[in-house]
């Protein structure tokens, strides 16, 4: 990882003549509730941020360590999202577009050029490509990646104390088998996914908590 060049496909969008070059990625496409997060980040070559990986490599003490860098370092980032209605309106992939679009054109230094984590193209105001692994490829892509992650998962935490019941704070909205037996015992929250939970809870419980 140290050995890499963390830089080689800003290198590559710069030698284009694309200058500057962002870095997006997302957080939450899997789970059962809650929105789904997207960052965007423009980093500076000399950006000083020893560990940096993809976020799903990290624990999450070294991931706020290295957001709260990534944000002081960054010549600029944005972290947006999409809400589950959203999410069960037009779907995920849909809706972790629309979030990574909010991230991109948030960013209050406008980038001329995207990489994306991935191999699924948002449709952005600005030319782009996908990275496959690209947050372990990529230094932009891997500062997304915390981003989005850490804001994610706060988020999660502040839903832990408005809804103690589901335990949000433990599984952070993904359908694990604790998340699974609180949703049957309870039914839905308000910021579950209707649309990802049509095989875990019938549809008469889901109108059910709908209407309370």
């Amino acid at each position: 990882m140290d050995q890499q060049d963390w830089f080689l496909y800003e290198h590559k969008a710069v030698e284009k003549g694309f200058s500057p070059v962002c870095g997006i990625d997302e957080a939450g496409r899997g789970p059962l509730a809650a929105p789904v997060y997207a960052a965007a980040v423009i980093l500076p070559e000399h950006a000083d941020l020893p560990g940096l990986n993809d976020s799903k490599k990290l624990s999450a003490k070294k991931r706020e360590a290295l957001y709260d860098a990534i944000c002081e370092q960054a010549v600029a980032w944005c972290v947006a999202s999409a809400s589950e209605k959203e999410i069960d309106t037009i779907n995920i992939l849909q809706a972790t577009f629309l979030a990574m679009r909010r991230a991109c054109e948030g960013l209050s230094v406008a980038a001329s050029y995207a990489l994306i984590d991935g191999n699924r193209m948002p449709s952005l105001a600005i030319p782009g490509e996908t990275i496959v692994k690209g947050d372990s490829l990529s230094a932009s892509i891997a500062a997304a990646s915390i981003l989005a992650k850490v804001s994610r998962d706060r988020y999660m935490e502040k839903m832990d104390a408005l809804y103690p019941q589901y335990q949000f704070a433990k599984h952070k909205g993904y359908g694990t088998k604790l998340h699974v037996e609180l949703l049957k015992q309870y039914g839905p929250s308000p910021i579950h996914r209707r649309s990802f939970l049509k095989k875990i809870l019938t549809p008469e419980e889901i109108a059910r908590a709908s209407k309370q």
